[in-house]
């Protein structure tokens, strides 16, 4: 053990930073642990180690911002620093990388330690690739759903039922929520929608409704905002719901993966965290979206129910279809702009008025608002009646946000690109990944301004000379690299488009 004086580190991290000789006399190395103590004001906590011979001088210790969230430092204090054992979590981390099963009580002490910053980052991650690679059975699953929703806070409402609706993702501009959400509490229901930023995407519901309202609140907050307006949509990373969620989409990240066991337990922590009775699942079929056909979302379906059952929710899933994206706009901007004008009365995109009203429809009828198979024109009428944008007003205002907004304010980036068919055909295929990679290379969702707008759909034809999408940018090396990345990647393919041609049109016979 040793005494050193205690250097704030303004770095959104976690551990510690020992010069190398005192790591040296303590007896650790870089991805060891010490505790850190000073007893005459109660402070204690446990960090892992990164060692430096120039940064931080001898007899000083560098703390970085996270680990001083729970030791409350400040610059020239003392405390002991000594070595620490390693946390057992590890032990069950690498009996999972093994491929065998964790205990109910193995899982708690995990998720516990994922969030309390007890596990390095690396350690963490080696958790996620273990259950990706070996997978989690439907026990385990149950496991982590129960630890993700008992390390945070819950919200308990006086009155029920409680709705609330999931996309599993992978589909460019899959932004339902900000329809659903208002029909739902229009139509008389609570829907406290917590929501994910984009992991993979070009814009996460809670990336979307950023730019109409505030979406950081506490759970406390959420519950009372939903009381009084019926629906919230948030970004449930502010909210202390499941908070071992947030932390795994981080390490997920630089992966682009999502674990099928993972992706369950996510889930469904939050909705249940949320006091969710009733929960719809949106499930996109489809080549290149997360499940690939329809008897694989089936299976995936028959989970969310079994999951659901072990915790008292009833749970109904939608396969939705998953072969191109939803409405004509990828990016933040760009489907903030589609989603109000429908809310103001547009009949355009049928597929993103056609895939809300649906989910909302089944919503209406799990919840016995409306009789089975009539769920959908219940939802159709609140939408056009416009109940479903006072509605949406009503949530904006009381999440900070203006509601006198119209979609004409949300415009794209400065920078654009107009992508033409060389020859007439019709549109046959749209590549959704693709579309994604090319959308987040010009900047989203971190830039609003950036993503694509679709002017033409599969199946439909195009001339010569056509428009069939345009790339928006909000700095212009932004839109060079994503025209590179287009050209590329060909997101859109249409029948008789030449692609090459060989010998090249360039080619002239060589000189005698």
């Amino acid at each position: 053990m040793v005494k050193l004086w205690s250097k704030l580190l303004d770095i959104d991290y976690q551990g510690v930073v020992l010069n190398s000789e005192d790591a040296r006399k303590i007896g650790v190395l870089d991805g060891d642990r010490v505790q850190i103590v000073e007893e005459a004001k109660g402070r204690f906590v446990q960090a892992f180690v990164v060692t430096t011979k120039t940064i931080i001088p001898e007899g000083m210790f560098g703390i970085y911002h996270k680990t001083n969230e729970r030791l409350n430092a400040t610059d020239g204090d003392i405390f002991d620093v000594r070595l620490a054992d390693r946390p057992v979590s590890i032990d069950y981390i690498k009996k999972k990388m093994d491929g065998l099963k964790l205990t109910s009580d193995e899982m708690n002490l995990i998720v516990e330690d994922i969030v309390s910053d007890a596990l390095s980052p690396g350690e963490a991650t080696a958790f996620i690739t273990g259950s990706y690679i070996n997978g989690l059975d439907m026990d385990e699953v149950e496991y982590l759903t129960r630890s993700m929703v008992g390390t945070g806070d819950k919200l308990t409402f006086s009155s029920h039922p409680i709705v609330d609706k999931h996309s599993i993702g992978g589909v460019p501009g899959n932004k339902i929520s900000l329809l659903v959400v208002p029909i739902i509490a229009a139509g008389g229901l609570k829907i406290p929608k917590t929501s994910s930023r984009a992991i993979t995407g070009a814009g996460g519901t809670a990336d979307l409704m950023e730019v109409l309202a505030p979406v950081e609140f506490s759970a406390e907050q959420v519950q009372q905002m939903t009381e009084k307006s019926g629906g919230v949509i948030v970004w449930g990373g502010a909210t202390n719901i499941a908070p071992a969620d947030d932390k795994i989409i981080i390490y997920e990240y630089p992966f682009k993966i999502d674990a099928r066991g993972q992706m369950l337990a996510s889930v469904m922590a939050k909705k249940i965290a949320a006091g969710a009775d009733l929960v719809v699942i949106d499930i996109p079929v489809g080549t290149e979206a997360k499940v690939k056909t329809i008897e694989e979302g089936r299976k995936l379906a028959r989970e969310f129910i079994d999951l659901g059952e072990r915790f008292g929710i009833r749970v109904e899933c939608a396969l939705t279809y998953g072969e191109s994206p939803v409405g004509h706009c990828i990016g933040v901007n760009l489907e903030v702009k589609e989603a109000l004008s429908v809310l103001e009365g547009a009949s355009e995109p049928n597929s993103l008025i056609q895939k809300s009203i649906t989910i909302a429809g089944i919503a209406f009828e799990m919840a016995g608002k409306s009789q089975s198979g009539m769920g959908a024109a219940l939802a159709e009428e609140i939408l056009t009646s416009g109940k479903a944008l006072a509605k949406m007003k009503e949530i904006i205002k009381i999440q900070g946000g203006n509601p006198e907004v119209k979609s004409e304010d949300f415009k794209p980036g400065e920078f654009s690109f107009e992508v033409k068919a060389p020859e007439k055909g019709y549109v046959i295929d749209m590549k959704n990944k693709a579309l994604i990679s090319i959308a987040r290379t010009a900047g989203a969702p971190h830039d609003i301004g950036a993503g694509i707008y679709l002017n033409r759909k599969r199946g439909q034809s195009v001339e010569k000379g056509e428009v069939i999408y345009t790339i928006y940018a909000d700095r212009y090396w932004r839109i060079e690299r994503a025209i590179e990345h287009a050209r590329q990647l060909m997101p859109v393919v249409v029948e008789g488009m030449l692609i090459d041609r060989v010998p090249s049109e360039y080619w002239r016979p060589p000189a005698k």
